[in-house]
């Protein structure tokens, strides 16, 4: 190894490390810190798992080491998952994705299977996929402006990096430890680390600012200075609320930011500013999706709807099907709409009360 790649690999893994102990010591407090600190770690890994003659030192040693940096495209998935998506919650197969990995990796160092590489190479391959997944799909409803830059940076930098480094391994296997592929890589390992390093942590410290006091007002407060409306934002939040409450603009098939922009005849950017900053909302679809379930609860709670289908009011309030209504429903509630109707309406017949003045008191 040169002088120069052992500098380079060296202060990668140092900041990488350094990070990792950063985000650790908020770890009970930010998630998405948790899984940025694993997929740092899983990156400092790499570096000492693909330096030219780590292969070389006694197994013990590199075991544990290959498993974590083997397990690193499953953490790039699930980091990506939690990075740009507001509502994640890890779920057993994030669990069962990772293990599957590990298991792959550990039978590799135990024997010459290639049939066990080429299933931990096309695994890793899906896994970095679906993260880039994750960072392009929700883009287009992003209302953060810097967050939809680092979509792009995020899925087409590290994707194509950890693509390439798999394509690179099933054309010529054994070469990306080897000179002077393993210099080209450690280049390529400290661009991106850096893109990372610079990024992710502070997106990670905005969203858990954002989640633990929200940018919205309440009353008798006085607004940040920040979100301090000027006066064309006040006539814009005058005209998107018209539209929103009174013409139910809400309720409309395929409602995007593009097509809400062009209604008020203001460009996206500013719609989507305005949204965030003074409305307080990360995310376009739970801004529509207030509006919906709003609806939606003073239906359920209506006794003169008590026979309409839920379907039929899921898709008057805007909804496209069923589903994706259950669920944002008892997310909302913490009930099912089934459920909530007859807490509502059979409960309030129960005390000798009428369900439309128990309805007012609780909205």
């Amino acid at each position: 190894m040169s002088t120069l790649e052992a500098a380079l690999r060296g202060g990668a893994i140092a900041i990488l490390l350094l990070y990792v102990v950063l985000l650790a010591r908020d770890a009970r407090t930010n998630r998405l810190g948790r899984y940025l600190a694993l997929l740092l770690l899983g990156s400092a890994a790499y570096v000492v798992d693909s330096s030219p003659g780590w292969h070389a030192l006694d197994l013990r040693w590199r075991i544990p080491v290959h498993v974590l940096s083997a397990s690193t495209p499953a953490v790039f998935w699930i980091t990506a998952a939690a990075l740009f998506d507001d509502e994640f919650r890890a779920r057993w197969y994030h669990a069962l994705g990772w293990l599957a990995l590990a298991v792959l990796a550990c039978w590799q160092m135990l024997g010459r299977y290639p049939a066990v590489s080429a299933a931990h190479d096309a695994a890793s391959l899906c896994f970095v996929l679906l993260g880039m997944w994750h960072a392009l799909s929700g883009r287009a409803t992003d209302l953060l402006e810097e967050r939809r830059r680092f979509r792009v940076e995020f899925a087409v930098s590290t994707a194509l990096y950890i693509a390439l480094i798999i394509a690179s391994q099933w054309l010529w296997p054994g070469t990306i430890a080897a000179v002077p592929f393993s210099l080209a890589n450690a280049i390529g390992l400290v661009a991106l680390i850096f893109l990372l390093v610079l990024r992710s942590p502070r997106l990670a410290g905005e969203q858990r600012a954002a989640n633990s006091s929200p940018n919205r007002q309440t009353a008798g407060d006085d607004p940040p200075a920040a979100l301090q409306p000027t006066e064309q934002d006040v006539t814009l939040l005058d005209a998107l609320r018209k539209l929103m409450d009174q013409d139910k603009a809400y309720r409309g098939e395929g409602l995007s930011i593009a097509s809400l922009s062009q209604s008020l005849g203001v460009p996206e950017y500013r719609l989507r500013r305005l949204i965030n900053r003074q409305l307080g909302h990360r995310n376009f679809s739970t801004f529509v999706n207030g509006y919906r379930l709003a609806e939606a609860v003073a239906a359920l709670a209506d006794p003169s709807q008590a026979d309409v289908p839920i379907l039929t009011i899921a898709l008057d309030a805007g909804f496209g099907s069923i589903g994706p209504f259950n669920r944002a429903f008892k997310a909302h509630t913490g009930l099912t709409p089934t459920e909530y109707r007859r807490a509502r309406l059979g409960g309030s017949e129960e005390r000798g009360q009428s369900p439309i003045s128990k309805s007012a008191t609780d909205f």
